[in-house]
């Protein structure tokens, strides 16, 4: 193979390499899990790969089996999110690299498949989600009048959040608002029904804003010794959860609880 095909290999590989480590960043992957993924695609091609990865940038440098850097790059993440989809089909995806023996053409063909997922429908996603907020009412110990509120308060909240991040608000001032109108919703019930104990429609209100997945790959990322990434993470999910509480700071305030 001529040398400059093979560096051109080389770099569309280094490139897609790359491109897999952003898209498992900014869907909500671990550190840990990222580098294994790397590190089996890239071990399929008989390379080594070492990275560095930050919450805003990553870092990629491939070496041969004579230990000689043939490729370094950097890449900056888009703005982060939570899509399991494709998460599950990148993991899918780097074991059938490695048992099936993938060309960089089909796994740069499988991940613009994965990208081009639909997602659901933004009714169903409203939808469900307030059900799974009217169901945690329910856990909590709510009657159907509270379960009824939360449902309307957690879909008004989501419907909220996603037209403040559409206008590209703050990611934080996003998650006040929408813990803002739920918390209002809710609320009404503990200050226009008084003598009865609605308390539960009000704290439940708020949890489909809770930063679980922030939250775990923080832990995650610090157990497997990831320390930097881990606490940047940590912090994030604390101001996520400060602006929850500042939305029913608000509330309560407001109805003067």
């Amino acid at each position: 193979m001529p040398d400059n095909q093979q560096n051109k290999d080389i770099k569309e590989l280094g490139a897609t390499l790359l491109e897999i480590a952003m898209l498992l960043m900014v869907s909500g992957a671990s550190t840990g899990r990222i580098r294994n993924t790397i590190d089996r695609v890239s071990t399929s091609f008989s390379y080594t790969a070492n990275m560095f990865i930050s919450q805003r940038t990553i870092m990629l440098s491939m070496y041969n089996e004579e230990n000689e850097c043939i490729f370094n790059s950097l890449k900056r993440t888009s703005q982060h999110g939570i899509n399991f989809t494709t998460l599950s089909g990148i993991s899918r995806m780097s074991w059938s690299i490695l048992e099936e023996k993938w060309t960089v053409k089909k796994i740069n063909e499988e991940l613009n498949r994965l990208c081009a997922l639909p997602h659901y429908p933004r009714i169903v996603t409203l939808l469900l989600t307030g059900l799974a907020g009217a169901a945690f009412c329910r856990l909590a110990g709510g009657a159907l009048l509270d379960m009824t509120v939360v449902f309307a308060g957690t879909m008004a909240g989501l419907f909220v959040k996603q037209e403040a991040t559409k206008l590209n608000f703050n990611p934080y001032l996003c998650v006040y608002l929408a813990a803002l109108t739920s918390s209002l919703i809710a609320g009404s019930l503990v200050k226009f029904n008084p003598g009865t104990d609605h308390e539960f429609a009000f704290a439940t209100s708020v949890l489909f804003l809770i930063p679980g997945v922030p939250l775990i790959n923080a832990f995650s990322d610090m157990i497997d010794g990831n320390l930097q990434n881990g606490l940047i993470r940590g912090m994030n999910g604390f101001i996520i959860s400060f602006s929850i509480a500042l939305g029913l700071l608000t509330s309560m305030a407001t109805y003067h609880f």
